[in-house]
């Protein structure tokens, strides 16, 4: 199996930060964005961001910047999308997404991701932690896509789909569990109050 391409999803409205880019937001000398492009970058074999507006406001990190084809907010699903399609020219046949808030996730996540939809003909899986009320907690922002299918996503988007779980559903994707240590590794920064406790995590 070839190494998927990288798609970082930063196309999200940050309304509880106020506003703006959180990916920028400063993170350990670094942004929180520089902190994702250094564990994603080495498990893929290339990387783009997917975010809206202006792109040259993430000039500093030289990635493509690829944003949403579906006009009005339609959420990661549409970051998704904007991936494929960029793989699709790139003639790759999958990418794997992470969360631009998101600073830790597991330095494993692309083969844990891979051996999770091993042996499927598209290969749809999204990251999982074990939750004790709940049993498990689905991070539908990190996963892997398949390029096979993103006409069947892009018409599901234009029907009024959001929810990406509804989405894997229907084609059967799996489930990647990844261990809970000291902190959640998918924890993610959405508010002032979560940047500081990062900064208290590095």
């Amino acid at each position: 199996m070839k190494q998927p391409l990288g798609v970082i999803l930063a196309g999200g409205q940050s309304t509880r930060m106020g506003g703006g880019d959180k990916g920028l937001l400063g993170l350990g000398g670094g942004t929180l964005l520089s902190h994702v492009i250094e564990r994603l970058e080495p498990q893929v074999a290339g990387l783009a961001l997917n975010a809206n507006g202006d792109a040259t406001r993430f000039a500093q990190y030289g990635l493509p910047v690829l944003p949403d084809s579906i006009d009005g907010f339609a959420g990661p699903l549409a970051g998704v999308l904007a991936g494929l399609d960029w793989a699709a020219e790139k003639g790759a046949d999958m990418i794997v997404t992470a969360a631009a808030d998101t600073p830790f996730f597991p330095g494993d996540l692309v083969p844990r991701l891979l051996l999770a939809s091993e042996g499927m003909s598209h290969p749809l899986a999204l990251a999982t932690t074990p939750d004790a009320k709940r049993g498990r907690v689905r991070h539908p922002t990190f996963g892997v896509w398949p390029v096979a299918l993103r006409d069947d996503l892009r018409e599901a988007l234009r029907g009024g789909l959001r929810k990406v779980v509804l989405w894997t559903e229907q084609h059967e994707g799996r489930e990647a569990m990844f261990p809970v240590t000291t902190f959640d590794p998918f924890f993610n920064v959405n508010t002032p109050e979560d940047l500081k406790h990062a900064e208290s995590l590095l």
